[in-house]
């Protein structure tokens, strides 16, 4: 069984990774970026909305992990 979902979970990054891949290969092209002032340099599409796949799956797991060890510290003090 632990076979099974190990092959699913490499089955799964691969599919993402080939639409991340074509998504990039489709999308080249320049845009700027202003946020508050900040503007950004000249830059493909692709690489703006990589990075922000890139920062959300790094945030997510943080978020969660912080979530958790409030809610069980709430649960706990009842």
């Amino acid at each position: 069984m632990q076979g099974i979902s190990r092959i699913s979970l490499v089955a799964a990054v691969l599919i993402v990774s080939v639409f991340v891949m074509i998504f990039v290969l489709e999308n080249q092209q320049r845009v700027t970026l202003s946020f508050l002032g900040w503007v950004t340099a000249s830059l493909p599409i692709s690489l703006f909305f990589t990075g922000a796949l890139i920062l959300g799956m790094a945030i997510a797991p943080m978020a969660i992990l912080i979530g958790r060890a409030v809610g069980f510290r709430s649960k706990s003090k009842r």
